[in-house]
C-alpha cells in the first residue's frame, strides 16, 4: 500500500495538471477559511496523504493558527510526512491520524467541522459507495460547512450525478471546475440544511481493488465538458475550466 500512494504523491511533482488541481483545491480551501466566522475553524480531510493541500494553504492564511485539523490516512509514510511539515510550520492544531476513513467513527471528536475534504477519494470507490458518502457526509459538517470533492470526468462521467447528489443532500454548490488537458475536476459546495449528528459505526466507503477502480480504468482523454446549463444541477452557482496553476505541487 505505502509504495503505491507515495508513487502516486510523486506525479504532483511533473504532472502540470495534478498541480492545477492542487491549486484549484487551495483556491477553494482558502476561500473556505476567508467566509467562515471568527474563532476556531474546525477542518477534516479523509485520505488526507501528506496533507500538502491543506498545508500549503496555512502556511500562508491568517486564519491559520483558529484551524484544528484532523486529516486522516492509512499510509504511515504520507502521515509520518504530513506531521513533520505541519511540525516545521508551527501549525499545532494541525493532527494526523493513521486510521481508515472510510470509517466514520476516524472523525470522532473533530467533527462537527466547518471544511470537509473529500479529495482523492471519489475516483477510487464504487458508485454505491461514493453515494453513500455524500449522504454521510451532512453528518460530517457544522452549519454552512464547504465540502471540497474530487473526481475525474472520466467514462462514464459520473460527476453532474454527483453534484445533483450534493444537492439533493442539502448543499448549494459553489463552484464546479474542470481542469483543461485532463479528466480532472474539483466541486464544492455549502451545506444549506441543520446537519445530523454523526453516526460513527457508519461505514463511509471503501476503496476498490486497484484494477476495479474508476480512475485506473480512465480514458487518457479528456471529455468534453458539458455546458454550463446542463451540467450544473439546479441552484449550482459556477462551472469553469481551468488551467491555473496557483500554489506548490501536491495533492
Amino acid at each position: 500500500m505505502t509504495k503505491e500512494w507515495v508513487d502516486w504523491h510523486r506525479a504532483y511533482d511533473t504532472d502540470p495538471t495534478m498541480q492545477a488541481r492542487l491549486a484549484e483545491v487551495q483556491l477553494r480551501i482558502g476561500e473556505a477559511l476567508d467566509r467562515a466566522p471568527a474563532g476556531e475553524v474546525r477542518v477534516i480531510s479523509a485520505c488526507a496523504g501528506d496533507g500538502r493541500d491543506l498545508l500549503g494553504v496555512l502556511e500562508r492564511h491568517p486564519r491559520a493558527r483558529d484551524v484544528r485539523a484532523r486529516l486522516v490516512e492509512l499510509d504511515p509514510v504520507l502521515a509520518d510526512r504530513g506531521r513533520q511539515r505541519a511540525a516545521a510550520l508551527g501549525l499545532t492544531g494541525v493532527e494526523f491520524r493513521e486510521a481508515d476513513a472510510g470509517e466514520a467513527r476516524s472523525f470522532e471528536g473533530a467533527v462537527p467541522a466547518d471544511l470537509v475534504l473529500l479529495c482523492g477519494v471519489f475516483g477510487n470507490v464504487s458508485d454505491d459507495d461514493l453515494r453513500n458518502t455524500v449522504a454521510h457526509s451532512v453528518e460530517l459538517c457544522a452549519p454552512g460547512a464547504t465540502v471540497i470533492w474530487t473526481r475525474g470526468r472520466f467514462e462514464p462521467d459520473l460527476t453532474p450525478t454527483i453534484r445533483a447528489w450534493f444537492e439533493r443532500a442539502g448543499f448549494r454548490e459553489l463552484s464546479f471546475t474542470t481542469i483543461a488537458g485532463s479528466t480532472k475536476s474539483v466541486g464544492s459546495g455549502r451545506l444549506t440544511i441543520h446537519p445530523r449528528p454523526l453516526r460513527a459505526s457508519a461505514r463511509l466507503f471503501t476503496f476498490l481493488p486497484e484494477r476495479e477502480r474508476p480512475s485506473r480504468r480512465a480514458s487518457s482523454r479528456p471529455n468534453r465538458p458539458p455546458a454550463k446549463s446542463r451540467a450544473s444541477p439546479r441552484g449550482s452557482a459556477r462551472s469553469s475550466r481551468s488551467g491555473r496553476n496557483r500554489g506548490r505541487a501536491g495533492g
